[in-house]
């Protein structure tokens, strides 16, 4: 394969991680609100979120594959696993590396989930809301097409997506801690008397 076959092959599959990626924490925001999308039953909800995030995972393997495969940059396997390792790009590389050790953190315990308690999975899960921004930025400052028009408004889209679902998320969880107080409150008056 030559260089440049695989130079857009590592654009391309970077520019899709990144609106598969953010699909994913919508869905997995969606997913914590027990939001039911149309046409799917909640499970379904909870079933695209994983088939997405596995298709997410292959598209970022190849990602990384194509940027290793490719000898126009010296990247190496080390490189793709140690964070700011690499001679190429150290910051930028390095932010993909902590993106992609995170993200390798989230599916391992997503794997052991059943054998580990439901707050340590939880506890660890969270560090996808981590290596969404880290990703971002590593895309955004290494990337090859960030100046351009398509890739501009699709970044501005990703993330307008992301910080409304995040802000329904909080707003949500904002609510819940106003009404738990009060419904704990009426919960010990009530067994008083």
């Amino acid at each position: 394969m030559s260089s440049e076959i695989l130079w857009y092959a590592n654009r391309a599959t970077g520019a899709v991680c990144l609106v598969l990626f953010t699909v994913v924490v919508l869905l997995g925001i969606a997913v914590r609100l027990r939001t039911r999308l149309p046409g799917l039953p909640r499970f379904g909800t909870v079933s695209l979120h994983r088939s997405l995030s596995l298709s997410a995972m292959v598209f970022l393997a190849l990602h990384i594959a194509f940027a290793v495969i490719d000898s126009y940059v010296d990247i190496t396997v080390v490189d793709v696993v140690v964070p700011f390792a690499s001679n190429y790009q150290p910051l930028w590389l390095g932010l993909g590396t902590v993106a992609l050790d995170l993200m390798l953190a989230v599916v391992v315990t997503s794997l052991l989930r059943a054998r580990m308690g439901h707050r340590a999975w939880r506890a660890v899960h969270w560090l996808a809301y981590a290596s969404w921004p880290v990703a971002l930025i590593h895309g955004i400052g290494i990337g090859t097409d960030t100046g351009a028009d398509w890739m501009t408004w699709l970044t501005v889209s990703c993330v307008a997506a992301v910080v409304a679902a995040v802000g329904i998320r909080l707003a949500h969880a904002a609510r819940a801690a106003r009404r738990t107080p009060a419904a704990l409150l009426r919960t010990a008056e009530g067994a008083r008397s």
